[in-house]
């Protein structure tokens, strides 16, 4: 830490010489030409002519009147050749009082190297910021062309508490962020081409729902009322259905107040489509259809490897009932186990089961042990337990079930979908066996909203649903092993002082 500091204070005192040397240190603007990908790209059509480029210096080796650095922007990185009989006396003195990590404007002449680099042979020189914090050192060299990385930044916990260092030193961590934008924009272009409408509903809600979470809780002022984060948007989507809308999409960030591990964070971003006129089996072809589109869009194919594991997206997907992937993978059939019973079998595979939990908590913990982690393909869960879907519709041929179901893809749920219950009184009913559960002390379950209620009697439609994790797709897409890398910020402890 002390050397740190000794660093720090040395690249101030820098600072200090150049503003002497009349230097404005953070000049305004910096008229740019060109990127390191375009010189590059088009060399053949640029080669001795002039360019202007802007970059952070990312490495340096000075050879008595003259140096070559690399400097990197948005795109890569590219090399820099600079000559003190070219800029100048005073330029080159600039030079000598930068540091790796301060950001430079260039302008000069495309040209490559004896070993083949294409390079900028500089003509002028601009200090655009200097730095006063050294980046943390990161040994490469660049062989046949390509930058191979020696000890790379790969601190976790710091990485993530400091993207923007991570994002400088270790630039193909870009690529997954960019992926995930065009994961993004590949989804919104598929639900517009369908006529669907992107619409933005409450983040602070007088009564949160549409999912089973705990939300948190903050304060209006003005109003002395106490106000909830969303932890789902269903609810206020659902209500433009029965406005009269007749396909809308959000992309929501939601918060629930939960642990935290390498699949959850608690503010996390999904997309929430409601259609209607639709139900279920139709969603689910939608899904296959999207997911496989985004794929095929962002990365060329619908064949895909994460974490070791090849995955195939194309569709069809399997289709398998809930109870039948439990009697498959954990050998019982609880199809028409009672609370009572539940509890044993949960016992018997060595599960340890809370006194408030309900037969639906039961189930989900049963499947989330033995079936979920080995669902590796793209399959649908299907026709969940009543009791376990509060917001869905009865199942057409089992009351006991609803029209429900989940993408489950490399052993990880990444979205929901149901038959949306429209009936007012079922839902009332289902609302008030939620309250029963939270009575027995159940954080998660769900609260009665007496204004969705309302909504409801006025009439919805027959309406699909499907909710979408951002987060969990762009994982998937990405091939990164937790949330936390495909989320700029995500949350962490207290940074210790």
């Amino acid at each position: 830490m002390e050397e740190i500091h000794q660093l720090i204070q040395q690249r101030r005192e820098k600072l200090k010489k150049l503003i002497e040397m009349g230097v404005n240190p953070y000049p305004y603007k910096f008229d740019r030409t060109h990127t390191s990908r375009q010189v590059k790209e088009q060399f053949d059509e640029l080669e001795n002519q002039t360019v202007s480029v802007a970059g952070r210096i990312m490495s340096n080796r000075r050879m008595g009147k003259a140096a070559f650095f690399h400097i990197q922007d948005m795109d890569g990185r590219i090399q820099i050749y600079l000559k003190k009989d070219v800029v100048g006396d005073f330029a080159f003195e600039v030079y000598k009082l930068l540091d790796i990590g301060d950001i430079v404007g260039i302008v000069g002449q495309v040209f490559k190297t004896r070993t083949g680099e294409i390079s900028i042979l500089a003509e002028k020189l601009e200090l655009l910021t200097k730095s006063l914090r050294p980046l943390p050192i990161v040994k490469e060299k660049i062989v046949d062309g390509k930058r191979i990385v020696y000890d790379p930044f790969k601190d976790k916990e710091l990485r993530y508490r400091q993207r923007y260092v991570d994002l400088i030193v270790n630039p193909e961590v870009k690529e997954v962020f960019i992926k995930r934008s065009r994961i993004m924009t590949t989804m919104r272009e598929f639900l517009n081409e369908r006529g669907y409408l992107e619409v933005e509903t409450p983040i602070l809600q007088p009564i949160y729902g549409g999912a089973s979470a705990r939300p948190f809780v903050t304060h209006h002022n003005a109003l002395d009322m106490k106000l909830y984060l969303r932890i789902a948007n269903e609810l206020y989507l659902k209500r433009l259905i029965v406005g009269g809308f007749e396909g809308v999409y959000e992309f929501a960030k939601d918060f629930r107040n939960e642990g935290m591990d390498r699949f959850h964070n608690p503010e996390f971003t999904q997309m929430e489509l409601y259609v209607a006129y639709k139900d279920y089996h139709w969603m689910m072809e939608l899904t296959e259809e999207m997911i496989s589109t985004i794929a095929e869009k962002v990365l060329g194919t619908t064949k895909i490897t994460y974490q070791g594991q090849e995955i195939d997206l194309t569709p069809p997907w399997r289709r398998l009932p809930l109870f039948e992937s439990i009697r498959e993978y954990a050998g019982v059939d609880i199809s028409q186990a009672d609370e009572e019973q539940l509890r044993k079998v949960a016992k018997d595979l060595g599960i340890e089961v809370e006194d408030s939990w309900g037969s639906g908590k039961i189930i989900d913990e049963i499947f989330g042990e033995f079936v979920e982690p080995r669902l590796i393909q793209p399959t649908f869960i299907t026709d969940y337990p009543l009791e376990m879907s509060p917001l869905a519709k009865k199942h057409r041929e089992n009351p006991r079930l609803v029209e429900r179901f989940e993408p489950i893809i490399a052993g990880k749920e990444i979205g929901n979908a149901f038959s949306e219950l429209n009936d007012p009184i079922d839902q009332r009913e289902r609302f008030e066996a939620q309250m029963e559960l939270r009575a027995k002390g159940d954080e998660e379950a769900q609260v009665l909203d007496e204004d969705f209620l309302r909504a409801l009697e006025y009439g919805m439609p027959p309406t699909a649903g499907l909710g979408i994790g951002i987060d969990r797709l762009t994982m998937l897409l990405t091939d990164q092993p937790s949330i936390r890398d495909v989320i700029f910020f995500p949350h962490m402890r207290p940074e210790k002082s």
